[in-house]
């Protein structure tokens, strides 16, 4: 037996849940609406009609946008434009109350509504993509994992990665045993762009006729409302996007979960899937970056760390983050010398930009395409960019290497750049001679294509709240550990941390009342 296909033989159970037997689409298990054939149209509500929300719409133009649901009308109005013929509302509740044709939901709101929507509307047999993360609380990331296995509907979060050619590349060259045994992965990017780090809340506004506070707000406590005062623009000159909304409740522990979650849940997907990671033993922040506040995670960013114990045939594996601007070289090797060779090397295609990752073109190893449709984020940090630590674009691409994810083995390095949407091997030299295993994961055909192949009786979408779920449990444990010192050990069968009370306040979230959600059953 070859030592390519003795590892194959190993990674067979790790693989389930990743390749059908048949290839997707071979078994028809999912026609939960009937569908005889998978070129008929569905018809899609949108709960989030602006900035990244149109994006996911837009993606999905070969089906029928009937509905639409946005709390912000200013912020909709393009989206209510480009479908001018979709019945519009600002509470999702009343849509779904009202629209009985609805197949499928797409949700690409604030993540702290995320869970809310997305039950309500699997409650009612429809299928959903959320945006990532999936959710903000651990303990809401395990609901909707139960809530897809209990109602039984096609499901997919956001993470485009998970659909890009270089994450299925990278995932077959560690199970080659190229590198040998991973025992670590490093991923970094700049400091976020949008404000963080506010010692205080500027004064109440009016709230805009556009727009419904309370249910902007829906399960978090209530707050005034505020755009930001004059101090505030003036030590953020550089903001475009409010204060809460349209995008930076990002920042803030009620809404979002900062990088960790906006871009560590894309960084990490070729880890998350290589190397199976399941549930962590432990997570620790090891730095916390200067600006901190009782509101946001701290300006300066932070460094996090995941214990993972052993997994089938796989030694425990310890995972870091930093969002500190921070870099991360392998020992003994330069910057330059990480970075792929020009024009050497595997060519990876990025396929339809809708699918993967939002590239275009081909990527060379280390050299991924700019992105391109990601709706109104902002760029990345002018002052990392200046430092070579920040992103190219918004893609989180290291300036320099290419990458911004590092897989240490024992007998090499592997890097990972963007979503997933680059890969080589480390040094440059190394991938310039390099050949590719043979394929061991079937090809998607674009993520939002995934899933509505999924809804129409395909196999599940490759980042189905099967999958999703536990992984954005363990990343999210990640903005628990930077409000909490010391080192957590993580119970995932009790879902609480075994050594401290104070972390656990912030497993599950507290719901204002009238928008309590319990496990599903």
């Amino acid at each position: 037996m070859t030592d390519f296909s003795r590892r194959h033989f190993l990674f067979g159970t790790l693989l389930a849940g990743v390749i059908p037997r048949g290839g997707f689409g071979s078994t028809p298990s999912l026609k939960y609406l009937g569908y005889q054939s998978p070129n008929e149209k569905m018809n899609i509500a949108g709960v989030g009609a602006g900035g990244r929300a149109g994006s996911v719409l837009g993606s999905l133009s070969s089906e029928n946008i009937v509905a639409l649901a946005d709390v912000d009308w200013a912020r909709a109005a393009d989206g209510f434009t480009r479908w001018d013929k979709a019945t519009k509302y600002k509470d999702y509740r009343q849509m779904l109350d009202k629209e009985k044709s609805i197949d499928a939901v797409t949700v690409v709101i604030p993540d702290h509504m995320h869970t809310h929507v997305a039950l309500a509307a699997m409650q009612l047999g429809k299928h959903v993509y959320v945006e990532k993360p999936l959710t903000r609380t651990p303990w809401e990331a395990r609901l909707l994992t139960d809530a897809a296995a209990k109602y039984k509907v096609a499901t997919q979060m956001g993470n485009q990665g998970y659909s890009h050619e270089a994450t299925r590349v990278a995932a077959e060259i560690i199970w080659s045993g190229e590198i040998g045994d991973v025992t670590e992965v490093r991923s970094f990017r700049g400091r976020a762009s949008w404000p963080q780090g506010m010692p205080a809340l500027p004064a109440q506004e009016k709230v805009p006729d556009t727009l419904d506070w309370d249910l902007w707000l829906g399960g978090a406590s209530m707050r005034p409302y505020t755009s930001g005062d004059e101090a505030y623009r003036k030590e953020y000159p550089n903001n475009q996007f409010g204060f809460f909304l349209p995008f930076n409740w990002r920042g803030f522990y009620d809404f979002g979960t900062s990088l960790i979650g906006d871009w560590g849940i894309h960084q990490f997907g070729p880890a998350n899937l290589a190397l199976r990671l399941g549930s962590p033993i432990s997570v620790e922040c090891l730095k916390l970056g200067e600006g901190q506040s009782p509101y946001t995670f701290p300006r300066g960013g932070v460094s996090l760390r995941w214990e993972f114990a052993a997994r089938e045939n796989m030694p425990p594996v310890t995972v870091y983050w930093s969002d500190t601007g921070e870099l991360y070289t392998p020992e003994g090797m330069t910057v330059e010398q990480m970075r792929a060779i020009a024009g050497t090397g595997p060519q990876i295609d990025n396929g339809p930009a809708e699918g993967r990752g939002g590239g275009a073109g081909r990527g060379r190893g280390g050299q991924p395409p700019a992105e391109a449709g990601r709706g109104a984020a902002p760029a990345a940090d002018p002052a990392a960019q200046a430092a070579g630590r920040g992103g190219r674009g918004a893609g989180g691409q290291q300036q320099g290497s290419g990458y911004n994810t590092v897989f240490v083995g024992s007998k090499g390095f592997l890097g990972t750049g963007g979503r997933g949407e680059s890969v080589g091997l480390l040094p440059g030299t190394r991938w310039a001679e390099y050949k590719l295993p043979p394929r061991m994961l079937t090809r998607s055909p674009g993520h939002q294509r995934d899933w509505v192949r999924a809804c129409k009786g395909g196999e599940p979408a490759c980042s189905h709240f099967g999958i999703a779920g536990p992984y954005t449990e363990w990343m999210v444990l990640g903005a628990i550990a930077a409000r909490v010192p010391g080192k957590l050990l993580w119970d995932p069968k009790k879902m609480e941390f075994t050594n401290n009370r104070e972390a656990n306040k912030y497993v599950r979230p507290s719901f204002r009342k009238g928008w309590e959600l319990r496990s599903v059953t």
